[in-house]
């Protein structure tokens, strides 16, 4: 077993399961939408886009681009929720949380694909 490969894949599922937690709910209700659980999914998002900088194959530029996606749409959702916070000084309202949900949506398809390509690499290798 490949400790790399185990810590890899960890960080990636991690990644996946905590955007689906933070995306799951009724798209325009705030209290089902935590704001420590998008953190989260951007914290292991970024460890996530980190640890596949090393890979020099065209499947670890594939990965590194769905993490790149992935970041930049959970930081965009951020940012909106920070607007609403901190510069409108509103709380969040169902307009404005979905936009934020939308951006998670957005995350979570990146997250599936890198998912996906990770699986299939695995197939791939165990042949």
């Amino acid at each position: 077993m490949n400790l790399e490969k185990v810590i890899f894949g960890f960080f990636i599922i991690l990644a996946c399961t905590l955007n689906f937690g933070f995306f799951i709910g009724d798209i325009d209700r705030p209290e089902l939408h935590h704001a420590s659980e998008l953190f989260a999914a951007i914290v292991v998002n970024l460890i996530a886009t980190v640890l596949k900088f090393g890979d020099r194959t065209h499947i670890g530029a594939t990965h590194l681009a769905t993490s790149l996606v992935a970041m930049l749409q959970l930081l965009a959702g951020s940012f909106v929720w920070m607007w609403q916070l901190h510069i409108v000084g509103q709380p969040m309202d169902g307009h404005t949380i979905s936009i934020v949900v939308s951006l998670s949506g957005g995350a979570l398809l990146a997250n599936l694909i890198s998912v996906i390509l990770l699986i299939g690499e695995t197939l791939r290798q165990s042949r």
